[in-house]
């Protein structure tokens, strides 16, 4: 049996991503194609664990009182994560013959991380080499959204912001997200301008991903 494709969906918070991984999917099945749509952090057990955090419901005591993790610990669960998500469940859907997409992957890892760690190089080699056994996707779209923009969409969200979720953090990794290709050059990464409506950024990509398919739209 031919492998699926694997195809990622990239961006900052309120990029997005959720709603394009969905309508993608969708069309993919409505051309008879099977599709399998994940997230990260998983739902396994490492990534439930990232969720709490992120949502502020697992802290780290400290003398000034409690606090999330630092940087360096949320890279490797982020990287034990994926590696457990890979095997569980991406790896045998793509030897199913399912396309899998993925809201996040590594790239999340490095721009996040590199960011809340000081934007330094040693950073983000850092993170690469934890996630170097990390498989590599057949296409990364990364959704290119004005800070504004996502910053207005986020508050249209029912609950509290999570841990990621301040401005000032957002528009450093905006542009963080505009030069990933660089840390990233082995990889086929397309930008897509997602300050479009939805439908817009839904054809942008589908676009993409019938070039990947070698397919016409």
């Amino acid at each position: 049996m031919i492998e699926g494709h694997f195809i990622v969906v990239e961006g900052i918070d309120g990029s997005g991503t959720t709603t394009q991984c969905a309508i993608l999917a969708e069309r993919l099945r409505a051309r008879g194609l099977p599709a399998h749509t994940t997230r990260e952090p998983s739902d396994g057990p490492v990534g439930v664990l990232i969720r709490q955090i992120l949502t502020g419901r697992v802290v780290t005591p400290s003398q000034h009182g409690v606090r999330p993790p630092t940087w360096a610990t949320m890279a490797a669960l982020f990287a034990a994560d994926r590696l457990d998500h890979l095997e569980a469940e991406i790896n045998p859907n793509l030897t199913d013959g399912v396309t899998v997409i993925c809201d996040r992957y590594d790239h999340s890892s490095v721009a996040y991380q590199t960011v809340s760690g000081g934007g330094g190089d040693d950073v983000s080699s850092w993170v690469l080499q934890l996630n170097s056994h990390a498989r590599r996707p057949d296409l990364t779209l990364v959704l290119d959204v004005d800070p504004r923009v996502a910053a207005s969409r986020r508050g249209m969200r029912s609950g509290g912001p999570e841990l990621y979720e301040v401005s000032e953090m957002q528009v450093e990794l905006a542009k963080f997200y505009a030069k990933i290709d660089e840390l990233f050059p082995n990889d086929t990464i397309v930008h897509i301008d997602a300050n479009l409506d939805v439908d817009g950024v839904a054809e942008a990509i589908w676009a993409e991903v019938m070039k990947l398919r070698g397919e016409s739209a």
